[in-house]
Order: structure tokens, then C-alpha cells, then sequence
């Protein structure tokens, strides 16, 4: 397992961002990369094409395919990435939330707008982080942008359609949050309102990121694909949540209640991390 230094977790709790070197080896970094390629060539109900009709190359996603895809779910319950993130989230216990792969082919312009992710989903809580995973060299500046501290400002946004940037609705009270509409960061930062973060990151480097910290990223203005899947992770205080637009994963309650445990809820697992299982097909709890 990386070893994950008590300045790592600070940092991360600080500023809602923070970069870990070589978390995965070559071997765990061929096993996810078959993972997206499965997701390429077998597109899930729910993968996603970001590009216009009128692109040639694209910005697609696919997620929540680790049940079926071998490969998601071994990194998951048999990599390191639970212990990195029960670490840094503080937690007695770490649960898995879901996969999700993004890849930006070479070409692909389209920009991801400021956002935060938490008002996306059916989780509330403060013990979350996001651990995205880089398969391709990114510089800094063809990477992920953070908004230092913003995970702290005790600020929800409505979320922003990826495809044309708009709001899902107008400024909205609903599942006991205050939803604002994402303000001009970009301004904002040019004012020198806010310090941003970015970081040069090589294949098996991993960003952590909370579920509130806004971010955007750039198009793909490189040579090569830019792939990259985000584990997310749950803490001891996660809790079933709704919003005033259809969450992402779109899961209804299905028992759970408004506020309580998520419990043993098959979608939310419990990863054991001092005791992982081997979850090939055929494995030891495939057999």
C-alpha cells in the first residue's frame, strides 16, 4: 500500500485538493486500462458522448460499470485506492460510490465547466473524496483546475450540463441545501480572488479531490488520449440525499431514507481494506 503522510491528509483537508505520486504501478495501471478500453468498445446504458455531432473526435464517459467490468472492480475492492482514501478522509470505514471514466481523445476541445460535484449526487456527508487516476501524461496545464479551499466555503451549486454549460435549473432551495448558480470563476480568479491548483501528473499519479471543490479542465490540446477514471469514495458520515434535479447516478431510494445510513445497500459497498478479496471472474468470491 502507498504510504500516505499525515502532510498529505492535511493538505487535502486544507485546500480540497492534493496530488499523490505513483499510488498505482504499471500492473494495477494495465489492469484499469483494460477497463476502459472495455468501456470504449462496450459502452454502457448510461456512457455519455460530450461532443457535438458536427466533432469528429471526442470527450466520452462511461461509469457505475464496475458490477460488469472486471477490471473497475478489481482496482476498487483489491487496490490500494480504499486505503488511500479511508486515509484521507478520516474515516473508520470506507465505502465505494462508483467509477467513472473520462477520456478526451487528442482533438477534443471541449472544456469542462466549473462545477463541484457533491450537488450531482444522492450523498450527503463531508467524508468524500474523488481519486482520479491518470493513465496518460497531463501537464498542468492541459488538467484538471482547482479552487483552493472551496470545498469550505459552505456554498452549493445547481450542477452544469457538460455539453452546453447551462445549469440543470435557476437558484433553488430543496433537500435541505440552498443551491446558488456557479458564479464567474474565471473572473474571479483573474481579480485574484482565488488561488488555483493544477499539477503535472504522470500515468499511476492520483488527484484527490472533494465532492464540493470546484473544478473545470480544459479541452485536450495534446498528441495523445487523455484517460482518466475518478473512484469515489463515502466515509462514516455519508448519508442518503435527494435534489431538486435527477441525480447522477440516478438511484432512487429503494429503501433508504432521506438523511439516514446507507447501510448494506448493495450499491454503496463496504470495502474491506485490511482483508481484500479477489474479485476476477472465478476469483475466490466468483466461485
Amino acid at each position: 500500500m502507498p504510504s500516505i503522510d499525515p502532510a498529505d491528509v492535511e493538505s487535502f483537508s486544507r485546500h480540497g485538493a492534493h496530488v499523490l505520486r505513483g499510488v498505482l504501478d504499471d500492473e494495477w495501471l494495465a489492469v484499469l486500462a483494460d477497463g476502459v478500453e472495455r468501456n470504449r468498445t462496450h459502452p454502457s446504458g448510461w456512457a455519455h458522448w460530450y461532443t457535438r455531432a458536427d466533432r469528429a473526435v471526442g470527450f466520452w464517459t462511461d461509469y457505475v460499470t464496475w458490477p460488469e467490468v472486471e477490471p473497475h472492480r478489481r482496482v476498487a475492492f483489491e487496490g490500494p485506492l480504499a486505503s488511500v482514501a479511508r486515509t484521507l478522509m478520516r474515516s473508520e470505514r470506507v465505502r465505494f460510490f462508483h467509477e467513472h471514466v473520462l477520456v478526451k481523445e487528442p482533438g477534443a476541445l471541449e472544456r469542462t465547466p466549473w462545477h463541484h460535484d457533491q450537488p450531482y449526487y444522492c450523498i450527503d456527508g463531508d467524508q468524500n473524496v474523488s481519486l482520479w487516476v491518470a493513465l496518460d501524461p497531463v501537464p498542468a496545464a492541459s488538467g484538471m483546475r482547482f479552487v483552493a479551499g472551496s470545498h469550505r466555503w459552505d456554498r452549493w451549486f445547481v450542477p452544469r450540463r457538460f455539453l452546453d454549460h447551462d445549469p440543470y435549473s435557476p437558484a433553488v432551495t430543496g433537500g435541505g441545501h440552498d443551491f446558488e448558480i456557479v458564479p464567474d470563476i474565471d473572473a474571479e480568479i483573474a481579480s485574484g480572488e482565488h488561488r488555483v491548483l493544477s499539477f503535472d501528473v504522470e500515468p499511476g499519479d492520483v488527484v484527490a479531490f472533494h465532492y464540493r471543490t470546484l473544478h473545470d479542465a480544459p479541452g485536450n490540446d495534446l498528441d495523445h488520449r487523455r484517460r482518466a477514471v475518478s473512484f469515489r469514495w463515502l466515509g462514516d458520515d455519508a448519508t442518503f440525499a435527494t435534489r431538486p434535479w435527477e441525480v447522477s447516478p440516478p438511484y432512487a431510494a429503494d429503501g433508504l431514507e432521506v438523511g439516514g445510513p446507507l447501510g448494506d445497500d448493495p450499491r454503496f459497498p463496504v470495502v474491506d481494506v485490511d482483508h481484500p478479496v479477489d474479485h476476477r471472474i472465478g476469483g475466490s468470491d466468483r466461485a
